[in-house]
């Protein structure tokens, strides 16, 4: 078959090509078919699968993270109920604006039994924080260094809670007694309001 039987061919009579033609032809309407089916359906649902299957990977994702969370709920909510326990006896350390008062009283108290001669005690103002309130006291104290210590130890015994900042421990001038000069704070839980 050469290229002139080619222009006369009747594509009203397919039926009557030679076997080569009629195979060229099923093939390339079957390519144009595909190329077609691609371009107009299948690139889409293609995209569209790719998106389904990364939304799927991030919800399997999640749903692991939260059945984690929900396999350990039981040991959370313990944790929960021990936390709230001992903030509960966190906040009884913390003195009400009554015991403040009591609360100085027990650190003048512990010095004088530790053999401490107290040259300042001065409280300053109460400073407001996020939840609770902090009272500062100024403290100069004049003792030997094992007293120094006792006071130091008995403050930190004390039922409430009270830190000490600042400490700055000086030889005195005249003798073997040591000067020391802190700031002792104790806090106060703010109630709602």
């Amino acid at each position: 078959m050469d290229l002139s039987q080619l222009n006369e061919l009747d594509l009203n009579n397919a039926g009557n090509w030679p076997w080569p033609v009629k195979l060229i032809t099923v093939i390339l309407v079957f390519i144009l078919a595909l190329g077609a089916a691609w371009y107009f359906g299948w690139q889409d649902q293609l995209d569209r699968l790719e998106r389904v299957a990364a939304k799927e990977k991030d919800l399997r994702a999640e749903f692991e993270k939260k059945q984690k969370r929900a396999a350990n709920l039981e040991a959370y909510e313990e944790q929960l109920a021990e936390m709230r326990q001992s903030f509960g006896s966190m906040l009884r350390q913390l003195p009400s604006r009554a015991e403040v008062s009591k609360l100085l009283d027990d650190i003048t108290q512990t010095g004088l039994s530790a053999g401490l001669e107290f040259e300042l005690f001065q409280p300053k103002g109460e400073a407001t924080r996020e939840f609770y309130a902090e009272l500062p006291v100024s403290i100069r104290v004049i003792g030997g260094y094992h007293e120094l210590a006792r006071f130091v130890s008995g403050v930190a015994n004390l039922p409430r809670i009270v830190t000490l900042h600042d400490i700055v421990i000086e030889p005195v001038s005249d003798g073997d007694d040591l000067s020391m000069s802190v700031t002792a704070k104790t806090y106060r839980y703010l109630e709602a309001q």
